[in-house]
């Protein structure tokens, strides 16, 4: 019996011995990958790097990780225009199935899935800010984009008539989807301008605009897009996406 109890302590210190080291493992990984995808994408702040799954040093052994969690904070999206970017708010990956080189100098995702937001302040950029001749005496340009419910943006619409700017903005509610790279926010029905109603070409040029979202960090593309409370909420997903390397 005492030899019994000499075993189970012995297993039971290796088995916590293993679990330090581990855990110890795991978290200099996490941090290596992080300062690896900070490095390849240019981000500003180093990215939290989430390495799922238990235990890890065997799925180092194996070559291959079953899960992978990455949060990059406000990243700068390319859009494909002189250079400009758009702020993306709070963008979450989940990867599975990451493969890496022997040398761990790169690793990459046979799927990802995740989520990402831009504000409606940040999205309004894109609208024009400029007051724009609708028809003749009639001018006007987004100053506003809101939550409408039910998936809608709102769209607020100064507009001046004859000189004579209108007392309130003029609202419409209006559908934003993906089509590739680029998410487009498409009125649901046309406004008027003090009682005037323009034509639906020069009315749409103002409230409809597109942004292009391009170069997502490790190829993830747009899936989805729905309008949220504070925001525009995206689903992205991708495959062979990098992490690093």
């Amino acid at each position: 019996m005492r030899a019994l109890r000499i075993l189970l302590v012995v297993v039971v210190v290796l088995g916590g011995l293993f679990v330090l080291a581990d855990r110890l493992a795991v978290n200099f990984a996490e941090g290596e990958a992080a300062d690896k995808l900070k490095a390849n994408e240019g981000l500003a702040t180093t990215p939290d790097v989430s390495i799922k799954g238990f235990p890890f040093l065997t799925q180092v052994a194996g070559g291959s990780l079953d899960d992978v969690e990455v949060g990059i904070k406000d990243y700068e999206a390319a859009t494909g225009t002189d250079g400009r970017t758009i702020r993306i708010d709070d963008l979450q990956a989940d990867m599975k199935g990451v493969e890496f080189s022997g040398d761990y100098s790169s690793a990459t995702a046979s799927s990802a899935t995740g989520t990402a937001s831009i504000t409606y302040a940040e999205l309004l950029k894109t609208a024009k800010s400029e007051p724009t001749r609708v028809m003749q005496g009639v001018t006007a340009n987004v100053v506003g984009l809101s939550d409408g419910g039910n998936g809608k943006i709102k769209v607020a619409v100064e507009a001046t008539v004859l000189g004579t700017k209108l007392p309130q903005p003029v609202y419409v509610l209006s559908t934003v989807t993906v089509e590739g790279d680029t998410v487009r926010v498409h009125a649901d029905s046309l406004p008027s301008f003090g009682g005037v109603q323009a034509a639906e070409n020069e009315v749409r040029s103002i409230t409809d605009f597109e942004q292009k979202i391009d170069d997502l960090p490790g190829g993830i593309k747009l899936d989805k897009v729905q309008a949220g409370a504070d925001g525009v909420d995206i689903s992205v997903k991708g495959s062979n996406v990098r992490l690093a390397g």
